[in-house]
């Protein structure tokens, strides 16, 4: 079988299929694994402590309850890899999927197609970087950026605007605020915040000590707990004190100006959009597979089409879904499916 995406999803979905004797190969579009963990912003830790952020059969290395960055994640994906001798062939980007007389076909970047029974989508949460349209009414001048490229203030002129009031949003914007920049940071909403530690235990914990965090996305719990994200160990006080001004949602950009839903505006020399991600599957090229938004429709990690199943996908069954401590759930279970 095929697996689209070597990441914290397509690893672990590897380890339960080798240990199952599946047949298989690990597709990744980058030229190594763990590259999407290495790209992104220089002071990036998780906020899953590393008790909770290991993949099945290899702990994560250090202190159980301090918190990996960006690189170890990297380095680790990558040697969680060689450790188990998972079949990753990277610089495989899958252009398109077919599917003639119930075979699947996958188009690869690089010209080669494979023929599989059965294919898993295993690309991750994020999906592509989404940017707003009214980007393009900004002056040419004005540099903008997407929270996946950013890498670290030096990058930035004084004059910082931060669009978007997601746990990156919050995180960028007080890194440039600590380094002297001036930083106007628009939200849509005002999410909840919670700290890091309760009661003198980490948030996840809690959150896992309670079952919450196994709650299912349809249950009640779950409807709510998707409804109100909140801004992990990032409070509103800290931002503020650090000089952050606090703006409500963008609705509107000319020249060298964004305009908010107040009647309020704010000159800046720079935009990061910390604007999210949205899926798109429309690489995707059969009857039935696709919602109206270019979306592949699953449940549960199956598809309206036999063999066809997607991993590691944002609340596709329970917060845990997308999380590199807790995906291995979803890919036990989809791995056992597989195989039988």
């Amino acid at each position: 079988m095929a697996v689209v995406g070597a990441g914290q999803a397509g690893l672990a979905l590897g380890y339960y299929l080798d240990r199952l004797g599946v047949s298989f190969r690990l597709l990744d579009s980058s030229d190594r694994v763990g590259a999407s963990w290495s790209q992104r912003w220089d002071s990036l830790t998780l906020f899953t402590p590393r008790r909770y952020s290991s993949l099945p059969g290899l702990e994560l290395p250090g202190d159980t309850w301090s918190y990996a960055g960006k690189d170890e994640v990297a380095d680790y994906l990558k040697d969680y890899a060689h450790h188990f001798a998972l079949p990753v062939q990277t610089g495989s980007r899958a252009t398109r999927l077919s599917r003639v007389d119930g075979k699947f076909l996958l188009d690869l970047a690089t010209g080669e197609q494979i023929g599989s029974r059965q294919v898993v989508i295993a690309t991750g949460a994020f999906g592509k970087a989404f940017t707003p349209s009214l980007a393009d009414s900004l002056d040419a001048d004005i540099t903008q950026l997407h929270a996946e490229k950013y890498r670290n203030p030096n990058m930035l002129p004084e004059n910082v605007a931060v669009v978007g009031g997601g746990n990156s949003g919050f995180q960028i914007a007080h890194e440039l605020a600590q380094a002297g920049k001036r930083v106007a940071l628009s939200e849509g909403a005002q999410l909840p915040t919670l700290p890091q530690r309760l009661l003198g235990r980490d948030l996840f914990w809690w959150l896992t000590s309670t079952r919450l965090i196994h709650a299912p996305g349809d249950s009640r719990t779950g409807r709510r707990m998707r409804a109100n994200e909140p801004i992990i160990g990032t409070p509103r006080r800290m931002l503020q004190d650090a000089g952050v001004k606090f703006c409500p949602r963008t609705v509107s950009a000319k020249g060298n100006r964004l305009l908010f839903a107040d009647g309020e505006h704010v000159d800046v020399e720079a935009v990061i959009w910390a604007t999210g991600y949205k899926h798109d599957d429309r690489w995707i090229e059969i009857p039935g597979a696709l919602d109206a938004h270019g979306v592949l429709a699953q449940e549960d990690g199956a598809t309206a089409i036999p063999g066809l199943y997607v991993l590691g996908r944002s609340w596709q069954r329970d917060r845990g879904s997308a999380l590199l401590g807790y995906v291995h759930r979803d890919a036990e279970r989809l791995a056992r499916r597989v195989e039988a």
